[in-house]
């Protein structure tokens, strides 16, 4: 099939490489030029596992191309997937759709006259009613169907998620739709992965639900390691304890400083603004932001209790800064207020982060970069761990002890054992485990 993704950010271009891949005859539409000009020759714009060989392949065998005139783009396409950002709208924390409507109007005036029309965006609920409204306003003689498609992507796992889903969402009550979405779709449902069709509104819906139930529970875990450490009980033997119960299970109870990134803050905010317009307030997921939010830069005092709640004066070492591993995503990451709350008290900033240096320069301002663990440590006060990259859980603690001003690691990902870390003449703190004595 010809398919057409309008935009080529995250989303676009991991679902366009992927669709490629599967053997369609994919275009990755995108306004911006120059990003264009720069996937042309090979160089991708955002750090993803995998994706960069998966492009060059896609492309040297000619199913895969990126362009950033409409027109060409979409000419000849059967399916037409909008897949541009939806970031929370400043002043009042609505998803902005700014984007997804502009991409609608400019698509309209030259779509194929069967296309389907797919929005792949996090949209809110009645999004796909207003793209397919301003669709057949621009160009009433079109016979053109709008789906919802939402993505269920994992930065860091994106082309694993694509390729072996969960579930693939398909919300259309268009029969014409929802057979071309099961050609698009059919090299998955050959390998037997389950697909819900369903109508439009449900699956804008359920994008929203699955988000803001996932940051439910790693809210939910980080509130039991507060409990746990005032009772002297460890947060991840509960952990364990609920997640072998396969009504809940083991996955995002993983306690830490706090839930980042592109999807849950900005997922959970507006389906708590989408629930305020239809006077249905959902108030867990109101306090699960409440929670997360304060909880980030509570973890700067997490810090400044190892030396008794001052660190004036103090140098720390700051390990990670991306929301996650695997990705150079710094939208919304717990190392954001936790770096200005350490700034806040006193305490001069060291950074370090295997992939994200490029994008922390954005961010912050009077830190020190550096350019790998061991000169991020030197002569530091306290180290603290924020984000587990791989290469952070088997660090050298006998060559960190002797290069630091003072033994003390804030684990705030639960990477090593308190016993391990202290044995090697270390104060060690980490998140929701009995506590060392203060230094």
């Amino acid at each position: 099939m010809h398919i057409t993704m309008i935009g080529a950010g995250y989303v676009g271009l991991v679902s366009g490489a992927c669709f490629s891949d599967f053997g369609h005859q994919v275009v990755c539409m995108d306004s911006n030029a120059e990003k264009v000009a720069s996937l042309n020759k090979g160089e991708m714009p955002i750090h993803e596992p995998g994706l960069a060989e998966l492009v060059a392949r896609n492309v040297g065998q000619g199913r895969l191309s990126f362009a950033s005139d409409l027109k060409s783009a979409v000419g000849e396409a059967e399916v037409v997937f909008i897949a541009v950002g939806t970031p929370s709208r400043r002043g009042d924390g609505h998803a902005d759709l700014s984007y997804v409507y502009a991409a609608a109007r400019e698509i309209a005036g030259v779509l194929p006259e069967q296309a389907v029309v797919v929005t792949k965006s996090t949209v809110p609920v009645g999004t796909g009613d207003e793209v397919e409204r301003i669709i057949r306003e621009e160009n009433p003689d079109a016979k053109v169907a709008v789906v919802s498609n939402p993505e269920f992507l994992r930065e860091g796992a994106a082309i694993r998620d694509f390729k072996h889903p969960d579930r693939i969402v398909i919300g259309t009550d268009d029969a014409r739709a929802r057979s071309v979405m099961a050609e698009v779709y059919r090299p998955l449902h050959l390998n037997a992965s389950p697909i819900l069709y369903t109508d439009r509104r449900t699956a804008e819906l359920t994008k929203y639900a699955a988000n803001s139930f996932l940051a439910t529970k790693i809210a939910f875990i980080n509130e039991i390691a507060d409990l746990a450490e005032k009772v002297g009980a460890n947060v991840q033997e509960v952990a364990r304890g609920i997640g072998l119960d396969n009504r809940i299970g083991q996955k995002f109870l993983h306690a830490g400083p706090g839930f980042g990134g592109s999807c849950f803050p900005k997922d959970a905010m507006a389906l708590i603004k989408t629930g305020q317009d239809y006077e249905a307030p959902v108030r867990i997921v109101e306090t699960v932001v409440a929670v997360n939010d304060q909880r980030k830069r509570a973890m700067a005092r997490k810090v400044a209790n190892a030396f008794g709640g001052n660190i004036r004066g103090k140098s720390i070492a700051v390990l990670g800064v991306t929301f996650k591993p695997d990705t150079d995503d710094m939208r919304d990451a717990p190392s954001i207020p936790l770096i200005t709350a350490l700034q806040d008290m006193g305490a001069e900033v060291r950074v370090f982060d295997p992939v994200g240096m490029e994008q922390a320069k954005k961010v912050f301002e009077n830190v020190t970069f550096c350019d790998n663990a061991y000169r991020c440590a030197k002569g530091c006060h306290a180290l603290v761990i924020v984000t587990e990259w791989e290469q952070f859980r088997a660090l050298d603690l006998k060559e960190l002890s002797t290069i630091m001003a003072c033994p003390v690691i804030v684990d705030l990902r639960n990477v090593y054992s308190s016993e391990e870390v202290e044995r090697n003449g270390f104060l060690y703190c980490g998140v929701g485990r009995p506590k060392s004595v203060a230094y």
